[in-house]
């Protein structure tokens, strides 16, 4: 039986590069533009014109955390997503000091164009559902 060893996650949106640089700033992810080109603008201009802008891909400096893509979809979003990313920027630390850490990242998040839905939290444990530039839900946790 074989392991799988990599894997990336990938996001429909109307506007991949838009939500690729928003994922960038949240993750601390870097964007090279695809092998061959210097920038994702010469990539873009060497497709047809209706393919420009149809992807991007962004991925963990440290090679860590998976592969991030982004993929143009005609439809928008309508519903709940099924699967969500949850940030753990208050792992290891509980009441005052998690939330407090939730917050702040919160705040960074929300000048980058992240909406904040709610703050749950029961004195001790702490989450921070949001939603991306698109409406993506994620969690800060």
């Amino acid at each position: 039986m074989s392991s799988i060893r990599e894997f990336q996650v990938t996001f429909d949106c109307a506007e991949p590069e838009r939500v690729a640089r928003f994922w960038c700033e949240v993750l601390g992810y870097v964007a090279p533009p695809p092998k061959g080109f210097a920038t994702w603008e010469e990539y873009d201009q060497s497709r047809a014109p209706e393919d420009r802008g149809s992807w991007f891909a962004c991925s963990d400096p440290t090679g860590v955390g998976p592969r991030l893509y982004f993929q143009r979809v005609p439809e928008g979003k309508v519903v709940k997503n099924r699967v969500h990313l949850d940030v753990r920027v208050g792992t290891g630390l509980v009441g005052e000091e998690r939330l407090a850490a939730l917050e702040a990242e919160c705040k960074r998040l929300v000048a980058l164009g992240a909406v904040h839905v709610q703050t749950l939290y029961d004195g001790n444990d702490a989450c921070i559902p949001m939603l991306d530039v698109e409406g993506n839900e994620f969690c800060l946790d």
